[in-house]
Formats: structure tokens, sequence, C-alpha cells
């Protein structure tokens, strides 16, 4: 009997043991969950909000007249699209830096990432300036008629005030962002829409300025955003990471630009890969109402890619955050919970493609033509709306994690090794049109999430937590160098002209020196110091230490 009344009592246990465990899961997902919409739902709004301002500009252009709407909508396609998918990446770089700096408390650098992230992408935006003033003979020799290619051309020159308010809008909102102050962002996103509104009525509609007047409005309210979101800043409102300018600031740019750049040519790859699609369709015979066509897809699809792309901010700001506080459980339950909800919400998304899909093309069109073009088209545009719910999420779990320079080669290998050759061969050899080479595109795309998601479910996340604090110590401590004193240094610095080598397990790039001959010793360090601008730290360490955690305790 007393054997009995224990095993029921075990069962009793194991049940209870269970049922705390559902418990516990269904709780952290709550939370979790309620973490990562404090970021995506001001994302989404923001992201809409900067989409709506293009698309009223356009909609005043088009009362202008058909070559001012054309002109306003390449320029703003072509030559700025271009700079604002590189340096939006760049930006994300902050992502990564503030993401981490903020979980593990070192709130004081937040100021300074932002200040340097400013600084290479006011270099960025001067490298960039030949595009805006070549943007004529560009669109020339990609196909456009002369006389758009000249006016789209000169709107190109305008909005070179455009293409410089990126180098400040994107960090400050990613600063912010990363400190989880996002309703400052929804506000002056709601001010923007308002100001824009308002100011493109008064210039376009009553002073009759015409073209150059909707591209005016444009610039005006970008930099209304910028002005609002530093007087945040500046008048106190982050007084834990904004402590004024520094000098600091010009320290460590290499590394910031090798991050930054892995940052834009990752997220400018996937900007231009749909693009190329409508380009590509514009050489196909009979081609108005395919581009027509695929154009009234790609809208759709960019409408619904706003909320991904929250995903995409919302992601790499909760990974960054636990890695940085050295939670690497946390960040891959983030990773789960993100790339979850997302997925839900895109299949969502592509269902309601499917059953509306002879109906959502006359929001655009009252063509008969275009409305079945469309139509036929409605499944690959659910497959991409499917894909894009998944794909941009991994993608921001590689931007927390700082994996960008490696997405970079994935990118350029499924894109434009995969994607585009496969599009090309369905679209003229296998004579399938546009539908060959959307259905291409979506193949390269679909190696791409796959390739992600092995990455992703591969992970060491312990390790991560450990890289990542090296990389971080990179950036804060750019001139101090490691010393190691020992009668034999051999096992760790057996090669001091050879970094690689000498922290082959560590890869932690500071320079360093050995102040005695290395040997063949298989004896770890005995004493290492660690020199700082303000002073020395040293300590004693076993064999296995990281030397980076001694940069932790001196933080």
């Amino acid at each position: 009997m007393g054997n009995g009344e224990e095993r029921i009592a075990l069962l009793h246990g194991e049940v209870k043991e269970e049922e705390e465990s559902e418990t516990g899961l269904v709780r952290r997902s709550w939370i979790e969950s309620r973490k990562l919409w404090r970021i995506v739902g001001p994302a989404i709004f923001g992201r809409v909000v900067i989409y709506s301002l293009n698309v009223i500009t356009q909609a005043f252009a088009g009362h202008l007249g058909d070559l001012e709407l054309a002109s306003i909508s390449i320029a703003n396609t072509v030559v700025v699209g271009f700079s604002f998918g590189l340096m939006l990446g760049m930006a994300s770089a902050l992502e990564t830096l503030c993401g981490q700096a903020f979980g593990a408390k070192k709130y004081h650098m937040l100021g300074v990432y932002l200040q340097r992230s400013c600084i290479v992408l006011f270099l960025c935006a001067v490298l960039l300036l030949p595009i805006y003033f070549s943007a004529t003979p560009i669109l020339m020799l990609i196909g456009q008629p002369p006389e758009l290619a000249v006016q789209a051309g000169q709107v190109s020159m305008w909005f070179i005030p455009l293409h410089f308010s990126f180098v400040f809008l994107f960090p400050l909102q990613r600063f912010l962002q990363c400190q989880l102050k996002n309703s400052i962002i929804v506000i002056v996103s709601a001010v923007c829409l308002v100001v824009h509104l308002l100011v493109t009525w008064l210039f376009v509609s009553k002073l009759q300025f015409g073209l150059i007047g909707t591209v005016f409005t444009l610039n005006f309210s970008w930099w209304v955003g910028i002005f609002c979101l530093f007087g945040y800043i500046a008048c106190g409102s982050c007084p834990d990471t904004w402590k004024g300018f520094s000098m600091e600031a010009f320290g460590g740019l290499w590394e910031f630009i090798k991050l930054s750049a892995a940052s834009g040519v990752m997220l400018c790859l996937e900007n231009w890969y749909y693009r190329v699609l409508i380009l590509m369709t514009g050489y196909l015979k009979n081609a108005e109402i395919a581009v027509d066509a695929i154009s009234i897809c790609m809208s759709l699809n960019g409408w619904e890619l706003m909320i991904p792309l929250a995903f995409f901010a919302g992601t790499g700001v909760r990974v960054a955050n636990e890695l940085g506080a050295g939670n690497g459980k946390a960040a891959r339950f983030a990773t789960i919970v993100s790339v979850a909800t997302s997925a839900v919400i895109g299949l969502f998304f592509c269902l309601l493609v499917l059953v509306l899909h002879d109906k959502f093309a006359l929001i655009y069109s009252s063509s008969s033509v275009v409305i079945e073009a469309v139509d036929e088209l409605s499944l690959l545009l659910a497959l991409t709306v499917l894909l894009n719910s998944v794909q941009p999420v991994l993608s921001g779990v590689a931007v927390g994690s700082g994996w960008q320079a490696l997405v970079a080669y994935v990118n350029i290998g499924t894109y434009y090794l995969v994607g585009i050759p496969a599009g090309i061969l369905m679209g003229w050899v296998f004579k399938l049109g546009v539908l060959g080479i959307w259905a291409g595109m979506i193949g390269g795309t679909a190696v791409q999430t796959l390739i992600l998601a092995v990455m992703t479910i591969r992970c060491d996340w312990d390790e991560e937590v450990r890289l990542r604090r090296q990389f971080l110590v990179l950036i804060v401590f750019p001139n101090s160098r490691i010393v190691v004193d020992s009668k034999c240094a051999g096992c760790l610095i057996c090669r001091p002209k050879t970094p690689a080598h000498a922290w082959r397990n560590w890869l932690l790039p500071v320079n360093h020196e050995a102040k005695t001959v290395a040997g063949t010793c298989k004896q770890a360090f005995i004493k290492l110091r660690i020199e700082f601008p303000d002073g020395d730290v040293e300590r004693s360490y076993n064999d296995g230490y990281d030397p980076c955690n001694i940069y932790y305790d001196y933080c």
C-alpha cells in the first residue's frame, strides 16, 4: 500500500512539474512578446509613416502631370532608393552596438556610438553624392527615355537635403529604440505626417510651386523629425546615455566603419532585389501590362513588408540586449518568439491575398486587363508575403548578433547568383514571362531563408555572448593593450606579430606585446596586465581565462 501511495505521489509530482513547466513557458512567452511589441509596435507605425510620406508626395506630383509623377517616382525609387537602402543598413550597426551596450549597462557608450554612426554616415553620404550629380546619364544608361531621365536627374539634385537627412534620422531612431524609448518615435512620426500633409497642400495646391514644391516638402518633413528627436535627446530626456558631444566618437572609427559597411551591404542587397524584378520585367515584350501588374503587387508587398521590417528592428534590439547582458538562452528564446509571431502574421496576410486574389487590384486600377494580370500573380505574391514574414526577422537576429558580414555573403550568393539567374532562365529561356522571373527570384529568397534558419538553429548562444563581449571591448577601448608578464608566454603570445594566431581562440583584436622571449612552453601565462588610457589593471589567472572579462571587471 505504501509503495502504491508513493507511486501515485510521484506521478502527481511529475504532472505538477509538467503543468508548472507549461505555465512557465506561457508566462515567458507573454513577457517576451510584451518586450518585443514595445519595439515592434512603434517601429511599424514609424515605417508606415515614412512609406506614407513618399506616397503623399507622389500623389500630389501625380496631379501635376504624368511626366512629373514619373520623374519623382524614378528619382525616389532608383537614386534616393539606393542611398536610402545603404545608409539604413549602415545605421543598423547601432542596433548591434547600442543594443549590446544597453544590455551590458554601459549606458554612456550609447551616446558615443550615436556620434560615431553620424560621422560614418556623413562620410558615406559625401561619397554617394556623385550618384545624384550623375543621375541623368545613369538613368539613360538603364534605358529610361531621355526626357524622363533629364527631369528625374533635376529632381534627384533637389533631393540632396533628403539624402543628408538619412545621416542623422536613422541613427537617432535606433539610439532611442535600443533604450526602449519608442513613444517619442511614434509622436514625432505622427507630427511629421501631419506637417507633411499641411505643408504639401500649402506649397503645391495653394502656392502652386509645382514639382519643386513637392520635393521641398518631403525634404522639410524629414528634417522636422530630426530636430524633434535631437531636441528630445539633448534637452535631458536621456541623461544616462547622452553626455553631450565627445571626442571619443572619433576613436575606433575603423572597426565601426567595417561593421556599418557590412550592415549597409546586407540590407542594400535585400532592398534592391525586388527592384531588379521590376527592371527585368520592363525588358519583356509587351511589358506595359506586366510592369503595371508587378508594380501593383510590389506596392502591396511594400505596405505589408513594413510589419516584418519592424520585426527586423525589434528582433535585432532584443537579441542584442540579451547578448550584451550575457543571457544567451534569453537571446535564443527572443529569437523563437519573434520568428513565430511574425510568421503567424505573415500567414494571415498570405491567406488574405489568396482570398482577395481578384479584388485587391481594384484599389489601383479599373483596367480589366491589369486586374486579370494581377490575379495571375496573386499566388506568387502570397508566397512572397509568407517568406518575407520570416526572412527579415532572421536578418534581425543577424544584426543583433553581429553577423552582418556573413549575411551579406549569403545575400550575394542566394539573391544574385541563384535568384536572378533562375528568374532569367525561367522568364526568357522557358518563356514564362513575369511569372517565371518572379518565381525564380522567390527561389533565391527561399534558399536565403533556409540558410539563415540553419545558421540560427545551429548557433551556440553562449559562445555568441563571449564573442559579442570581445567585440564590445574593441569598440569601447580601442587604444588599450594587453601585456603578458611571465617566464614563458608561448601558449598565448607565441608570435606577437600575428594577432590572429596569438589569440586564435579568443579573436580579441587589441594591440598586445610579449615582454619575454616566446618559447614552446605549454604553461599558461602567470600574470596579465591590461593598459587602459587612464591606468593599468593587473591580475593573475589560470589557463583558459578569457582576458575580455578583465575589461568587464574594469568597467
